[in-house]
This record gives structure tokens, C-alpha cells and sequence, in this order.
């Protein structure tokens, strides 16, 4: 049995070792044109920063795939033939394939700006997009960044590190409010514009402008200011990369159309991690799925796509959602269900939130009949496994109010909530 997975991100490399230790027999392939190894994309922020090296990245040594005879292939797959069950490469090589699972990830979105092919501009997604990264940087006297969410705070971070100026574009009128709720966005535009970056909100890109030489020169916004930036940095958020399935016949919307099993519809064929789109029983065959791109739902699905291309019956269950990041020196952690905005207001939900602005720190806590069911949490470290059982099993939001410090990880170094912070929240959900 021979298994091919295009992509060793995070969710083919999951797929890839979940399945040797299901079929010890069965040949698996790995095909990558970005690299020969697989590393932590989030880190990339950390090399660029020298705070970590390439090979910091790497979770598993090179010993590994020869020990698991994981084969890997580098090259880019421009085409997959389901009848003749061959994947085709840039190159010119066809590999056939017996089961097959695509987790091609995903691609910075682009919007078709003037100029957003000059030399200079670029997303930050990708290995290669380091590697022009730090050539950029060495001469770049400006900086501007399109984009208000977690990938265009990273980038400003980043460029800032290196002492270069930076611009920075959202379109929202506080930073990520699109996602965060009002208190939070004002938290992190704060910080944001604290730590030195030039914040410009409720605008956006318009067009680049280049010089002789076909780079970047400046960067002019909605609202007609211009901006000299030799490195234009687009982060305009990302989508299912689907360029190896065109003209495949597999069912497509935002993302590759998959059941709770991550399988296509498609005999043998299967799809896990960022480029795959979840489709509910039932659902109507135009009605949208759900598209999950984030590290640990991307591990998870390949464990659950490993099952399946074994020959298990095993549904995807993401669980209870969470997710972090930091804003410079500000640390974000959510849990459960958190909404940025009600609309149409959502009488069943109650919200407390606690907000200390001089700390730079907030709670925010959200229950339905008087159960938690969401968290917010700026400036304080939190632990998953609290938060998480804490949802599950219904808890008391009053009762959950006045245990927060049970859920703080490492208090000996973040410190400990303020004691007024606890009845304030009970107070609000009483």
C-alpha cells in the first residue's frame, strides 16, 4: 500500500507519523516544495528576530523519517489525477498513490493592489517568504504592513526588532476588533502603539508605488498619505491553498470539501489541516463548512485523517476551542465562545469583563444560563487544561469568578489577579 501526502506541515507530518505507527508495512510519502524539513511555522517570527535558528524549529531530528521510512519528495504538486491515481510535479515526476491525503495549508491572500508585484512586497507565510525577508531588511529603510490580525502585529514586531520604522494598516477602527471585543481591541491597540509601531486605523492599502529598479518605494493608503516603505509587507489574512486540486474533479468551496472523517468523497482520497473545508452531516451540497486553520487543529486532524486512511471509522471533534498570541509583550488567551460582537444581540449570554489599563490587564468572562462558556484573558497566563474542564463541565460563572487564579500559569513570574478583579466579575454576573 503505497500512501502520499502532499505537504509536511503540521498536518501532513501528523498524518505521516500517526499512520506509520497504525501500517508498520505500508510505503508513506512526503512531497514539500518549500522544504526538506518540517518546522514550526509559527517560530518563523523568532529566527528573523535572533532568538532562535532554523534548526530550533525543527521538533523531530533527521534520524526520524529514515527510521519511520517516511520517504520525502521536494518538489511542487501542479496537478493530482484521482483516475490514473498520480500526483504530477513541477518537474515533470509522477508518483502513484494508492490512498492519498492533501494538505497543501495555506496562502496569503492578495487583493490585486497596484504594485503588489514589486520587488519588496511580500506576505509571511512560507519559508522562502523569510529567506526575502531578511534580504529585504538589509537595506530597507522604511517599513509598512497591510493588514490588522495576528500575522501583520507578528510582522510589525519583527521589523521593528530591527530597528526599522514601521507603518502599520488596518482597515478596523481598533486593532483586530473584527475578532476581539471592544475592551480587548483598545488593550492591544494600546500596546501596539506603545511599543513604537505607527499605527493607522480605519484605513487601508490603495497602491504601491515603485523606483528604477522595480522595488518598492512607497505606500499609499486609503486615505491619500503617502508612506516611503522599501519592504510592504501583506497580511491581509490567508486562505486554503488549492492550487494542486484544480482540475482534480475533488469538491471545493473556501476549501477542499471533506465529511467529519476529513475524507473528499473521492475514493481513497482524503483531506486534513488548513486547506480542508468541514462539511456537517446533513448540510446542503452548497451550504459552507468550516475552515480551521490554527497549529493544534491541524495536529489533530491529521491524527484523525491517519485513522481513516488506516481503515478506522474515526470522526473529526476539535473540542472546545482555543487559542493565544501575544501583541508584543501581551499575552491573549481565549477559550470557548467569545464573541467580538453581538449582533443580533444574544439574550441568553451574559459577559463580565474586568479591565485594569495601567497592568495591562483583562478578564473577560462569558456565560449562557449561568454557565461558563467562554474566556478572555490579556496579560495573564492560562492554563488549558482548567479553562477547558472548567467549560465542559458547565461550571458556575460565579463560582468560576472567584476561582481565577486556580487557572493562572506561572503566578510566581506574572503575578496573580487583583482581588477586586474577582468581585467585580461576580458582581456584574449576579
Amino acid at each position: 500500500m503505497q500512501v502520499v501526502i502532499i505537504g509536511n506541515g503540521i498536518a501532513g507530518v501528523t498524518t505521516a507519523l500517526s499512520l506509520r505507527k497504525r501500517r508498520r508495512d505500508w510505503g508513506i510519502t512526503l512531497i514539500s516544495g518549500e522544504s526538506d524539513v518540517f518546522f514550526s511555522r509559527t517560530a518563523l517570527m523568532y529566527v528573523f528576530m535572533g532568538q532562535m535558528r532554523l534548526k530550533d524549529t525543527q521538533p523531530y531530528e533527521p534520524h526520524v523519517w529514515r527510521e519511520k521510512r517516511i520517504e520525502r519528495v521536494r518538489g511542487w504538486v501542479t496537478h493530482i489525477d484521482v483516475g490514473e491515481r498520480r500526483v504530477r510535479l513541477d518537474d515533470g515526476r509522477a508518483i502513484a498513490w494508492d490512498r492519498l491525503v492533501v494538505a497543501t495549508g495555506s496562502t496569503p491572500n492578495r487583493f490585486g493592489w497596484p504594485g503588489e508585484t514589486l520587488g519588496g512586497v511580500q506576505g509571511l507565510y512560507t519559508l522562502q517568504d523569510l529567506e526575502t525577508l531578511e534580504r529585504a531588511a538589509a537595506d530597507a529603510r522604511r517599513a509598512v504592513v497591510v493588514g490588522g490580525g495576528l500575522i501583520g502585529v507578528e510582522l510589525a514586531e519583527m521589523l521593528h526588532g530591527r530597528r526599522l520604522p514601521v507603518t502599520l494598516l488596518a482597515r478596523e477602527s481598533a486593532y483586530w476588533n473584527n475578532a476581539l471585543p471592544a475592551e480587548e481591541a483598545a488593550l492591544v491597540t494600546s500596546v501596539v502603539r506603545a511599543a513604537g509601531i505607527d499605527l493607522r486605523l480605519s484605513t487601508g492599502l490603495a497602491f504601491i508605488e515603485g523606483d528604477a529598479r522595480g522595488r518598492a518605494a512607497t505606500a499609499v493608503d486609503t486615505t491619500g498619505a503617502r508612506h516611503d516603505a522599501q519592504i510592504v509587507g501583506l497580511t491581509a489574512g490567508v486562505r486554503p491553498n488549492l492550487s494542486a486540486v484544480v482540475g482534480s474533479g475533488l469538491a471545493t468551496g473556501r476549501g477542499i470539501r471533506v465529511d467529519r472523517t476529513l475524507h473528499t468523497g473521492v475514493d481513497d482520497v482524503w483531506a486534513c489541516g488548513d486547506c480542508a473545508e468541514i462539511v456537517e452531516p446533513g448540510a446542503p451540497p452548497d451550504a459552507p463548512g468550516r475552515v480551521e486553520q490554527l497549529w493544534y487543529t491541524g495536529r489533530m486532524q491529521g491524527e484523525v485523517c491517519a485513522a481513516n486512511v488506516a481503515g478506522e471509522q474515526v470522526a473529526y471533534d476539535r473540542g472546545i476551542w482555543f487559542n493565544s498570541a501575544r501583541f508584543f509583550d501581551l499575552d491573549w488567551h481565549t477559550y470557548g465562545h467569545v464573541p467580538a460582537a453581538l449582533d443580533p444581540p444574544d439574550a441568553a449570554l451574559r459577559q463580565a469583563v474586568w479591565v485594569d489599563a495601567p497592568r495591562r490587564r483583562l478578564v473577560r468572562i462569558v456565560a449562557r444560563d449561568g454557565a461558563v462558556v467562554g474566556v478572555n484573558s490579556l496579560g495573564l497566563r492560562q492554563r488549558q487544561a482548567v479553562w477547558t474542564r472548567w467549560i465542559a463541565e458547565g461550571r458556575s460563572a460565579r463560582d468560576v469568578a472567584a476561582r481565577l487564579d486556580d487557572a493562572v500559569f506561572e503566578p510566581e513570574f506574572t503575578g496573580r489577579l487583583d482581588p477586586r478583579a474577582a468581585a467585580a466579575l461576580k458582581e456584574q454576573l449576579a
